[in-house]
Formats: structure tokens, C-alpha cells, sequence
């Protein structure tokens, strides 16, 4: 089967980002396939690269980007709840004269329509929330 995960949470203040990687892990060792991933709302703080957790914590932005890596699983970003929180990529950047990004590949900002298009195109979508 092929699932996509929405994930609504933020990273370290809520458990939603974790609960999702853990499944997410679940899901791939029972042979499923994890096509894509869709985060949105305050989830989108899981695709800042400036994230610096303690040691001793784990590190989620890394642990999505090992998932896309060894599995090829797309990581999507709301460009809307995106731009509000002021997680931007290289290109939004230049674009509204900003200084730096938070963002960049293999997450990919995009529009709340892809998550429709997601939606149709996998036999599950899984949401995780707050």
C-alpha cells in the first residue's frame, strides 16, 4: 500500500512530528510504500534546516531527510503557513529581499494544492496533529 503522511506539528513542542517519523518507520518495515509527505500548518518548522537540537535529542529535521534519502520519500512544504512562520527557501528569499533561508532540498516548498493532488494519488493519507 502507499501512504502519505500530513504532518501538523512542530517538531519539538508537540508530538505529533514524532509520533508521524515513527510510523513512518513502521510502515516501510511492513513493506508498505511512504510516497510522500505533506507538512503543514506548524509542521512546516520540520523542514528548517537551522534546527540545532540538544545531543541528546533527536534530531527530526535529519531523520526526514535520511527517509528521503533511503526511501525517495517526497518531502513537501506549504508555502503559505511556510512563509507566515518565516521558514523560506534560497528562492523565496531573493524573492521578498530576505537575508538568509531556513529550507532547502530535499524539502520542497509547494502549494496547498499538491496536498490534493497527494490525497488522490496514494491509497492512504495519514494525519498527524497537535
Amino acid at each position: 500500500m502507499n501512504y502519505a503522511l500530513l504532518v501538523q506539528g512542530a517538531p519539538y513542542s508537540q508530538q505529533a512530528a514524532h509520533s508521524a517519523l515513527r510510523f513512518a518507520h513502521a510502515l516501510i518495515a511492513r513493506g508498505h510504500t511512504l510516497g510522500t509527505i505533506f507538512f503543514y500548518h506548524d509542521g512546516v518548522y520540520n523542514a528548517s534546516r537551522l534546527a540545532t537540537p540538544p545531543q541528546d535529542e533527536p534530531h527530526l529535521v535529519e531523520a526526514w531527510r535520511r527517509l528521503h534519502e533511503d526511501h525517495g520519500t517526497s518531502l513537501l512544504v506549504c508555502i503559505a503557513a511556510a512563509l507566515r512562520r518565516g521558514i523560506i527557501d534560497e528562492r523565496e528569499a531573493r524573492r521578498h529581499g530576505k537575508a538568509g533561508y531556513a529550507v532547502e532540498s530535499p524539502f520542497e516548498l509547494t502549494g496547498l494544492g499538491q496536498l490534493l493532488d497527494v490525497h488522490s494519488n496514494h491509497d492512504r493519507l495519514v494525519t498527524f496533529s497537535p
